[in-house]
């Protein structure tokens, strides 16, 4: 799967346009308004689930607050009616500014526009040696 499917101003887009400006200016406001009051929100590493849009406010907030500098760039972006699945490197520095990079797949659900669940898939052990200071090994990913 190497192509995006969709329109230039497509859910996939208007998703990673709202993520650039959180990554870039830490401003999360156009990320959250993507998701529904109903929203749940998550990744491999949050054991909690973060619902509505508080909930999604608080986990990307921790997402950016995790990182000094970061940018995600995304290999491939697939539109599937109400589903967008993105694959993508995210590479920066931690907040303490080792340099990290990983790679990962998030899936995001859509209805009447908006995001009604987000969950991204990346080796959680990769990273948290990355932003512990403890290097990669070799293999990891």
């Amino acid at each position: 799967m190497g192509s995006q499917t969709g329109t230039a101003g497509g859910k996939a887009e208007r998703f990673v346009e709202a993520l650039r400006r959180l990554e870039d200016g830490r401003d999360a406001e156009d990320l959250i308004a993507l998701h529904a009051d109903n929203c749940e929100v998550g990744n491999v590493v949050s054991p909690e689930k973060f619902a509505g849009r508080e909930g999604a406010r608080e986990f990307w907030t921790k997402y950016r607050d995790t990182f000094g500098e970061v940018r995600s760039e995304f290999r491939n972006r697939v539109e599937a009616g109400d589903v967008v699945a993105l694959e993508w490197t995210t590479a920066g520095t931690s907040a303490g500014g080792t340099s990290i990079s990983y790679d990962g797949v998030s899936l995001i659900e859509f209805e009447g526009g908006l995001v009604t669940r987000f969950r991204a898939y990346f080796n959680a052990e990769d990273l948290s040696r990355q932003l512990t200071g403890e290097g990669r090994a070799a293999g990891a990913r």
